[in-house]
This record gives C-alpha cells, sequence and structure tokens, in this order.
C-alpha cells in the first residue's frame, strides 16, 4: 500500500502539469482581459499594465515563464493589487478551511446516523423522517438555504449572526455550517440507508444474529463496517467539494475565505489568482481521492492494490 500511495503521490505531478495547461490556455481564449473595466483605460496605460504582468509577450512565452515560476513554488502574483498568490492562499485558506471541515463533520454525523435509523426502522415513522429529511435537503442547495437560514432564524428570531466567521463562537459558525453541509448530509443519509439497507439483508448477517451476538454487536461490527464502502467512495469528494466549493456560503455570510476569493478573480479575470486557486483545488481534490483509496484497504482487509 506505501508503493501505491507513493505512485499516486508522484502521479500529481503530471496532473498539476496538465490542469495548468488545460486552464491558462482556456483563460487567454475567452474574450476579454483583466484590464477591461467600465472605465476603459488608454492605450498607453494599457500597454504599461500588459508590460508590468508579461502580457505583451507572445502567449507561449507567457506560459513557459509561468511553469518555470511554477516549479520555483511562484505561483505569480495578482493583477488586483499585485499581491502574492501565495500569501493570498494562506492568509485566506484557515477560513475556508475551518468551515468545510465542520460542515464535513455535520454531514457526516448527522447524514449517517440518519441514515442509520433510518434503515433499522425501515418503512417506520422513523423511516419516513429520515427520508423526507434526505428528499428535502437533495432539493434545498447552499444558494437556496441559505438566504432562508438567514431570514428565519438571523433577522427574524436573531438567535444567529448573519455576516462574518468566526471559530468556536456558535453565533457566527451554525448558519454557514448548515447552509453548507445540509445537502452533502442529505445525500450521505440516502446513500447509508440503502447501504445499510442492502448488507442487513446479507446471509452473514442472519448468520451473526443466530450466534446470538447482541443486536448492537451486529449492526456495529458487521453491518455498518460493511456498508462504509460506497459511503467512503462519496465522502472525499464531498470533502473537497465543501473545501473548495463554499463561495457560495463565503458570499452569503460574508466570510473572507478562498472561496470568495475565487469568484472575485473570475469576475475581473485575475489571471495569476485564477491560476493558484485552480491549481490549489486540483491537489486538494487528489489528495482526498488517494485518502479514499488507502481507507478501502482499512475498512476491507480484502481489498489490495
Amino acid at each position: 500500500m506505501l508503493i501505491y500511495a507513493i505512485r499516486r503521490i508522484v502521479l500529481l505531478f503530471p496532473l498539476i502539469l496538465a490542469v495548468a495547461t488545460v486552464t491558462f490556455f482556456l483563460m487567454h481564449s475567452v474574450e476579454g482581459g483583466p484590464f477591461d473595466s467600465d472605465r476603459p483605460l488608454s492605450d498607453a496605460q494599457r500597454e504599461t499594465m500588459e508590460g508590468a504582468y508579461g502580457l505583451d509577450k507572445p502567449l507561449y512565452q507567457q506560459y513557459t515563464t509561468y511553469l518555470g515560476n511554477l516549479v520555483q513554488g511562484d505561483l505569480g502574483v495578482s493583477f488586483n493589487g499585485g499581491s502574492e498568490v501565495r500569501k493570498v492562499i494562506i492568509d485566506r485558506a484557515p477560513v475556508s478551511v475551518q468551515l468545510g471541515l465542520t460542515a464535513f463533520l455535520f454531514a457526516i454525523v448527522f447524514g449517517l446516523s440518519l441514515g442509520i435509523l433510518s434503515s433499522l426502522n425501515q418503512n417506520g415513522p422513523l423511516d419516513y423522517v429520515g427520508v423526507f429529511l434526505a428528499t428535502g435537503g437533495a432539493a434545498l442547495p447552499a444558494f437556496v438555504i441559505a438566504p432562508l437560514l438567514q431570514i428565519i432564524f438571523g433577522l427574524r428570531l436573531n438567535w444567529f449572526d448573519v455576516i462574518g466567521w468566526e471559530m468556536w463562537n456558535p453565533s457566527k459558525m451554525v448558519l454557514p455550517v448548515i447552509a453548507l453541509g445540509f445537502l452533502p448530509m442529505a445525500f450521505i443519509a440516502r446513500i447509508t440507508r440503502a447501504s445499510m439497507v442492502e448488507v442487513l439483508r446479507q446471509d452473514y448477517i442472519r448468520t451473526a444474529r443466530a450466534k446470538g451476538l447482541k443486536e448492537t454487536g451486529v449492526i456495529a461490527r458487521h453491518a455498518t463496517k460493511n456498508a462504509m464502502i460506497p459511503i467512503l467512495t462519496i465522502l472525499g469528494p464531498i470533502f473537497a467539494g465543501l473545501i473548495t466549493g463554499s463561495f457560495i456560503v463565503e458570499r452569503a455570510f460574508v466570510i473572507p475565505g478562498i472561496g470568495q476569493q475565487f469568484v472575485n478573480s473570475v469576475l475581473t479575470r485575475d489571471y495569476g489568482m485564477i491560476m493558484g486557486m485552480t491549481l490549489l483545488f486540483a491537489v486538494i481534490i487528489a489528495l482526498m481521492n488517494l485518502f479514499v483509496d488507502l481507507m478501502y484497504g482499512f475498512v476491507d482487509p480484502r481489498i489490495r492494490y
């Protein structure tokens, strides 16, 4: 397994090269540029700005220069203020990681609990409640549930703050975490229920019960562990999505994370920031997929790479 992990990590380098290449040329193929605005610059001003950021050079030369800097760990500079992309990511990433990780824990705890309880009470009241919440959650994406939570629990009931983020402060944490984690929670609950229902019907579960094992032991040691394989498959992409895709929630609650910064960079055609953020997202997704693959072997010893 160690050799497999090392091989996968080595493969990250051609992945980063491929992502950087595709993003670079797609970004430059779009009409317009970072210095287009409501108040157009004069030709002299535009030439000065493009020369300062190297945009006056041929595209292939810009590409090779960027790759050369990337190999040295230089992600370039932002065209909006001239800040180093690496510094902006270091300053803003912790906030997005805190928000995404908290929402991920919320989704796992409530999603697994809801799915397991529904499967153990199939066609019962708890099952109907679980299916209703899972189905309703799937129909409420972040851009819908965020303003609803703000209006109901923030403005009407005045229970929580609707602006900002502060770790360990429930007043500022609860609404963004629920808004970001509710949809993944519903998805995890649906997958968990389906997987548990299938496992509970297997012959080895009947055998374990026939041997006189307690029901809690059958569920914890046999059913839940064997039902985790399909659940693990979705946890990796969900975690990566929560870390990298929280820009809607960050924008709704005015949270200064990398998601909101990425949206702003796209709107302003900030080439340097777009490249840096895209590469960061690609690395996070690749690492989470590797983590999930390694967890397969931990959960099910029959799996070998």
